[in-house]
C-alpha cells in the first residue's frame, strides 16, 4: 500500500531548475534508498516534499501522503504531517541539536508538539526513547547537553527525537556520513532494528552504496536532478545497467581478491545552471554517442521490473550486493 506518492516534483532557485520532475513512491513498511553524488538532488527532493526549503525556492508537482496533498497546502496541514507522520533525521547532528538546551528538553518539545504529553510524562517517554536507541544510563543522561555526547550518540539522540512523533515514515538524510566505520555499522543496525519493531517505512539518503545495500529494499539512483535508474535492491546491485550506477559500483573498494586501483568517474556533477543538452551524464560517460548529446532519455520500465533512463545501458556488474555490504561490515 503506497504511503507517499511523489509525481513530477520540480524545484528551482532564482530561476535555475535543480529538480526535473521526480516520480517516487514509498509503501508502508518498506525501505527505499536514494543514492548519488553530492549535488544530485537527493536531499532537496525530500526537503521540497516536506516544505522545508527556503522561501525563494519554487516547488511544483504533487506530493501525496495517503491522499493528502502537501504541495501548496496550508502550513497547518503540512505541520500536522511533518514530524508526526513523516519525520526526518538530518546528516549533521551537531548543527541540528540546540547546544544550550538539554537533550531531554529537546525531545520533550517534540513529544509535546506531536503527542501532547505534559512535562512529567514527556520526561519518562524521553528516557524510554533514549534507552531504545542505545544511549547508556538514559535516566541520568537525559539532562546532559549535546556537547556531552559523542558524535555517534548525538546521532542516536536525533533518531530518538524523530521517533518522538511515532512516524509512519522516517527519512534518514545521510545519517552515517560524519561517523567512523564502526559507529556507522551500529547506526545502520539500529535503523534496521527500529524498522522491524515499529513497522515504519524508511527513506535512506546516501552516497554510500554499501550502507544502502544493508538497509534498503529498493533503490533509486539520482543524477543532476533526475532519477536515472531504480528497482529492487537485489537486481540493481547484482547488475546495474546505467553507466552512472555502474561507475558508482566501480569506485567501491574491494575487500576480497586483488587490491586493484579504483576506477573513478571522470569529471563532476554539472552545475544546474549549465546542464549540457541531452543526457546530463553524457560528458562523463564512456559509452555516450552524439545521440546522447541530442536526446534526453526518459525513465522507462524494463523487462526486469526496474526503470532506466539510458540509450546505451551496460552489461553485468563486477560488484555484487554481498560485496558492497562488506564495506559496511568491515
Amino acid at each position: 500500500m503506497t504511503f507517499v506518492s511523489i509525481r513530477d516534483l520540480k524545484v528551482s532557485f532564482d530561476g535555475v531548475q535543480v529538480l526535473h520532475g521526480i516520480d517516487l513512491d514509498v509503501s508502508r513498511g518498506e525501505a527505499v534508498g536514494l543514492v548519488g553524488e553530492s549535488g544530485c538532488g537527493k536531499s532537496v527532493t525530500w526537503l521540497a516534499a516536506l516544505g522545508l526549503l527556503p522561501g525563494k525556492a519554487r516547488v511544483s508537482g504533487s506530493v501525496l501522503v495517503e491522499g493528502q496533498q502537501l504541495i501548496n497546502a496550508k502550513r497547518s496541514s503540512v505541520e500536522a504531517i511533518r514530524g508526526g507522520r513523516v519525520a526526518m533525521i538530518f546528516q549533521d547532528p551537531s548543527s541540528s541539536l540546540n547546544p544550550v538546551r538539554t537533550v531531554g528538553r529537546q525531545i520533550c518539545e517534540s513529544l509535546s508538539l506531536h503527542r501532547g504529553l505534559d512535562r512529567r510524562s514527556g520526561r519518562v517517554e524521553a528516557i524510554r526513547l533514549l534507552d531504545m536507541v542505545g544511549i547508556p544510563d538514559a535516566a541520568n543522561r537525559v539532562d546532559l547537553f549535546p556537547h556531552e555526547f559523542s558524535g555517534g550518540q548525538c546521532q542516536r539522540v536525533m533518531i530518538a527525537m524523530a521517533l518522538a512523533g511515532e512516524p509512519d515514515l522516517l527519512i534518514a538524510d545521510e545519517p552515517t556520513t560524519a561517523l567512523d566505520a564502526t559507529i556507522q555499522a551500529q547506526i545502520l543496525d539500529l535503523l534496521a532494528m527500529l524498522r522491524r519493531e515499529t513497522g515504519m517505512a524508511m527513506v535512506f539518503i546516501s552516497h554510500d552504496l554499501g550502507a544502502v545495500g544493508a538497509v534498503c529494499d529498493r533503490v533509486n539512483v539520482m543524477y543532476a536532478g533526475r532519477i536515472v535508474e531504480s528497482g529492487d535492491i537485489g537486481p540493481m546491485f547484482d547488475q546495474p545497467r546505467h553507466p552512472y550506477t555502474r561507475g558508482l559500483f566501480d569506485a567501491i573498494p574491494r575487500l576480497d581478491g586483488n587490491r586493484d586501483r579504483l576506477i573513478p568517474i571522470n569529471g563532476t556533477v554539472p552545475n544546474p545552471s549549465m546542464l549540457p543538452p541531452g543526457c546530463a551524464f553524457a560528458p562523463r560517460c564512456t559509452k555516450s554517442s552524439n545521440l546522447c548529446s541530442l536526446q534526453l532519455p526518459e525513465l522507462k520500465p524494463q523487462q526486469d521490473a526496474r526503470h532506466l533512463a539510458c540509450l546505451y545501458p551496460v552489461g553485468p556488474a563486477l560488484v555484487t550486493k554481498t560485496q558492497a555490504k562488506k564495506r559496511v561490515n568491515a
